[in-house]
């Protein structure tokens, strides 16, 4: 995993403390085949935006997308996008919170599946990762 080395020493706790979480996340998942995450660093280190793309053992892949930042020694991930595709490039699901669909009960958090837009909590890249592995176990 690429990492912002020259900002290294100036980054905000919180937001290094979210980034290795997601380091150890994906350190952590026995189905992950490849990985090519980027992070890129705000000019204070009090945002981090987390992009690339992880490979599965299926050929499958999750496109990642996250924008956090620390207000108030807390996180707010201000926008996250996951989009998970079989080994054809077809969508399975994506989970994001743009603001479309305000008739969705847990908007801004929404769930695309191939056929509909469902209500979602927050999306939480460890769930995300459980249910692609529930998916590749049941093919």
């Amino acid at each position: 995993m690429a990492q912002d080395t020259d900002r290294a020493s100036f980054i905000n706790p919180v937001i290094q403390k979210f980034v290795e979480n997601i380091e150890k996340t994906l350190a952590s998942s026995s189905f992950i085949l490849s990985s090519n995450i980027q992070k890129h660093f705000g000019p204070a280190g009090e945002t981090v935006y987390i992009k690339g793309n992880l490979v599965f053992i299926d050929s499958s892949v999750l496109e990642i997308a996250i924008f956090a930042s620390e207000r108030h020694a807390t996180l707010d991930i201000d926008k996250y996008r996951f989009h998970y595709m079989n080994n054809a490039g077809n969508m399975l699901f994506r989970y994001d919170n743009a603001l479309h669909y305000p008739e969705i009960e847990t908007h801004p958090h929404h769930k695309h599946t191939p056929d509909k837009i469902i209500s979602a909590e927050p999306a939480v890249l460890q769930n995300i990762l459980n249910e692609i592995s529930s998916i590749i176990i049941e093919q």
